[in-house]
């Protein structure tokens, strides 16, 4: 993969259309976690150190191309603009004159935000109109939003094919860490691939096996392929009905020197709540009448091994349910463990989607991560080996 970066382009004196990621959480028109924002902050100050105007381009929510101020940019304003120590100024509208004045009017050094692009029904579809309303704004096109690259919608695909076009700091950091777990991996590599059911990471599976030496299956997943080979999970979560699909993509990785590892022993309870009475047994032992709700202490084991043997580590997904106390357990003990070896220089250590950042977070063990994507189903769907049409307009 090859793509310009802000380094590639000239800048100065610039209107830089810059597509960036704040769909942050907000309670009472307040943001309660910023970390989106902060992660953009590299690129804007590079664009104002360079002479360059940097012209905020970014979704909120999902107002179906209408506009609903309860959606709107302006309310992010202020969090911007204290994160970014600099003039934030806000534009109620996305193209036509008002943004255009907008632009020329806009001080030195400071930063302009457009309104919500998909206040527009043109952004989602990728209209040519809009991609060319949005176009005439701007001078250079900068992509710093990788969680949008697999949307092939106007400000993340029509305007790279439309403008000079780059990956801001944040899109070639991400691009360059994902480039090393998967595309040019030092091996062994091993991904852990977590979550509640099989048939929403087949394709992830699917991908994987001819790319990673050992695959570490958790959390739901797991007992279906338990129960694939004859295993009664009692009344844990099982997509029975996927036994004959787990079982081929049991197959599939012996013949292509992939090895899935599945639990050795496990923690089940009668109910699934938090600090719910439990006991930790053989993976095949779950009684009729309990449920499987995280991987026990001797997986954990098995898995600081593989670990411990491994160059490269991609996760995706939980190893059980993590979100109540004590099933965090073995996610959050394989997660310091991979943590600490990254830490050490022995792992380089990738990971995405919600549930993985969370889990993560939850551990304390993502700051010792290599790299920690914030950027959910694009995650995802490069992790399939899917196109991300964000990321192919740049390359083009």
């Amino acid at each position: 993969m090859r793509w310009k970066t802000l380094n590639d382009m000239d800048l100065a004196g610039k209107a830089v259309l810059t597509r960036v990621d704040i769909n942050v959480p907000v309670d009472a028109g307040q943001v309660t976690d910023d970390t989106r924002i902060q992660r953009i902050l590299p690129t804007i100050r590079k664009i104002l150190a360079a002479g360059g105007k940097p012209i905020l381009l970014a979704h909120f929510g999902r107002p179906g191309g209408k506009t609903v101020p309860d959606l709107s940019l302006g309310q992010l304003r202020k969090a911007v603009e204290s994160a970014l120590g600099s003039a934030v100024v806000f534009c109620p509208e996305t193209i036509g004159k008002t943004a255009a004045a907008a632009i020329a009017a806009l001080p030195s050094g400071s930063t302009l935000m457009l309104e919500n692009t998909r206040f527009n029904a043109g952004e989602t579809t990728n209209d040519p109109e809009f991609v060319a309303a949005l176009a005439a704004l701007g001078d250079v096109y900068c992509n710093d939003a990788f969680s949008a690259a697999h949307r092939a919608h106007a400000s993340t695909e029509g305007l790279a094919r439309s403008l000079p076009a780059c990956a801001g700091d944040l899109m070639a950091t991400e691009l360059g860490a994902l480039g090393k777990a998967l595309s040019s991996p030092e091996h062994p590599v091993v991904a852990v691939v977590g979550g509640a059911k099989v048939s929403t990471k087949l394709d992830l599976l699917g991908n994987l096996l001819d790319k990673v030496d050992q695959i570490i299956i958790g959390g739901g997943m797991a007992n279906t392929f338990l129960a694939s080979q004859g295993i009664d999970v009692g009344k844990s979560l099982c997509e029975h009905d996927l036994a004959e699909t787990a079982r081929e993509i049991t197959r599939c990785a012996k013949l292509a020197g992939c090895e899935l590892i599945l639990p050795i022993d496990v923690v089940v309870a009668r109910e699934f709540a938090a600090n719910a009475p439990n006991q930790t047994m053989a993976a095949d032992a779950c009684p009729a009448d309990m449920m499987i709700l995280d991987a026990g202490p001797e997986s954990v084991k098995a898995i600081s091994k593989v670990f411990e043997a491994a160059k490269t580590l991609v996760w995706n997904g939980p190893l059980g349910a993590f979100e109540i106390e004590p099933f965090n357990m073995a996610t959050d003990a394989a997660a310091l463990k991979a943590a600490a070896l990254t830490k050490a220089g022995k792992l380089l250590s990738v990971a995405g989607g919600g549930d993985t950042v969370a889990a993560l977070n939850n551990s304390g063990a993502a700051a010792d991560f290599t790299y920690i994507s914030t950027a959910g189903g694009a995650f995802l769907e490069w992790l399939e080996g899917k196109t991300l049409p964000g990321v192919a307009a740049l390359e083009g």
